[in-house]
């Protein structure tokens, strides 16, 4: 049980990292080139960073389950979890851009990555991880 918990686990981290870039084929390249742009400015890969510990936290109650031995396997597979989503996190930007473009204008993104580029953008941006963490844990309650 305790091996098919750690697969299990490392299955459904397999398949949410494996999510790749599908571009739409109304996708103009100038779209593209505006959703990359806000990508970067809204600082995406780093609030991926920031927010995969918490969703790996908020899945381990669901995989252990109250069962020590395989809590001690969720913790050991963990940082092999993390390393496999840093490495693969520049690909999951450029799918959260293909997102955005096929969403919205290039005009629309250039106006949410300028919003990004202000003081308040900067704001925003930088507490919407301790945002996500409270949403998180007022969830929870909920």
């Amino acid at each position: 049980m305790k091996r098919l918990t750690t697969i299990a686990a490392c299955a459904l981290t397999a398949v949410f990292l494996s999510v790749g870039a599908a571009y739409p084929q109304s996708i103009s390249p100038d779209t593209l080139a505006a959703a990359r742009e806000l990508v970067e400015a809204a600082k995406t890969t780093d609030q991926f960073k920031t927010l995969m510990p918490l969703i790996l936290q908020q899945l381990k109650p669901v995989v252990v389950q109250g069962r020590p031995a395989v809590e001690k396997d969720f913790d050991a597979i963990t940082p092999v979890m993390m390393e496999m989503a840093n490495e693969r996190v520049n690909k999951f930007a450029e799918g959260v851009a293909a997102v955005y473009a096929s969403n919205f204008t290039a005009d629309e993104l250039r106006q949410v990555t300028a919003f990004y580029r202000t003081p308040a953008g900067e704001k925003f941006r930088e507490k919407t991880g301790v945002i996500a963490q409270q949403s998180m844990a007022m969830g929870q309650k909920f």
